[in-house]
């Protein structure tokens, strides 16, 4: 039964990665996934804000006493925020390539260009296989337009790809307007992939300390719904590789999105809650399923259940949401 899958230019021998999470500080971690079946790796991210802690806190010692930037230096999270800066990233992207034989992909979330482009050299050079530019940008700004957030990201991966010559995915949020198109200007701006969507986690009020508090919440199945979407809508008019993430816990899921046109599916909730060894246990799973409905490839049933294929392709649009509506019972 052949799982294999393409992304980003690797042959993989399956679509079940790891997405960017904790379980790659640890290389022993790392190692259990790999021998589980993990076919690729993407790295825990390096923050943005890392990157320019690092670049404060050394002007801060050589400005010490300088009252206006102490107070800018305040708007930066604390030192203790962090587990990581940019040089023990860049070491443990050494460590993993010296210990595992799968590609690695680092990640970089941020919303400016500033030290993407340094850092994303310090990436290559350490030998990640690829990057995967997590932008992570939440427009509070009125006079701010759609296309102005839009072109941030464009000139961010324009930018990168100029001066590193490893693959490079773009990982986007659902929350733009006239999502294929924005899809296709990301296409024609060099990606090598695109990842959907971004699980951006919403804060919440403590109500005893008022203070705004963050809040992690597990992902689960239901949530594959909204990128199977917009794969399915996408597929046929993208040429790049597509990556789902979000909600990918079962082998049904990983069928589900393989047949709206996902080429890998992305997971750590599901390896969070399991462990390493479930990436063994789905793909038990998918072999069983294949077998039973007589599908000897993953290539064979990729995209069958695209917009382009199914037989009602409104089903993906409004009508869907209509006939949902017209359907509910109390």
């Amino acid at each position: 039964m052949n799982l294999k899958t393409k992304y980003l230019g690797f042959n993989l021998e399956s679509p079940l990665v790891p997405s960017a999470s904790p379980l790659s500080r640890d290389i022993d971690t790392a190692k259990q996934l790999e021998d589980a079946g993990a076919p690729a790796l993407v790295m825990y991210s390096l923050f943005e804000e890392e990157i320019y802690h690092e670049d404060a806190e050394l002007e801060y010692y050589l400005s010490h006493g300088s009252d206006s930037f102490s107070e800018a230096l305040s708007y930066f999270p604390e030192h203790h925020d962090f587990t990581s800066g940019p040089e023990e990233y860049l070491e443990q992207i050494r460590r993993l390539k010296e210990n595992l034989d799968i590609p690695i992909i680092a990640s970089l979330n941020g919303i400016s260009l500033g030290g993407w482009i340094e850092k994303a050299k310090l990436i290559e050079s350490a030998g990640a296989n690829a990057l995967e530019l997590n932008i992570y940008y939440l427009p509070t700004d009125a006079n701010q337009s759609g296309t102005e957030v839009k072109n941030i990201y464009i000139d961010i991966l324009k930018t990168v790809k100029e001066n590193i010559s490893i693959p490079v995915a773009m990982k986007i949020g659902y929350a733009f307007s006239a999502l294929p198109s924005f899809a296709k200007r990301i296409e024609e701006a060099g990606a090598d992939a695109l990842v959907l969507f971004n699980r951006f986690y919403q804060p919440d009020i403590n109500l005893e300390r008022l203070e705004v508090e963050p809040v992690l919440s597990l992902s689960g199945s239901d949530e594959i719904r909204l990128p199977l979407r917009w794969i399915a809508v996408l597929r046929k008019q993208l040429q790049l590789s597509l990556g789902a993430t979000s909600g990918v816990h079962t082998a049904h899921d990983v069928l589900k999105l393989t047949m709206a046109g996902a080429d890998v599916t992305f997971m750590t909730s599901a390896l969070l809650k399991h462990g390493p060894k479930h990436i063994t246990t789905l793909k038990q799973e998918l072999i069983q399923w294949m077998e039973e409905h007589e599908y000897e490839s993953l290539d064979q049933m990729r995209g069958c259940m695209s917009m382009e294929n199914v037989k009602d392709p409104s089903a993906f649009m409004r009508a869907n949401y209509i006939k949902t509506l017209k359907e509910y019972k109390v």
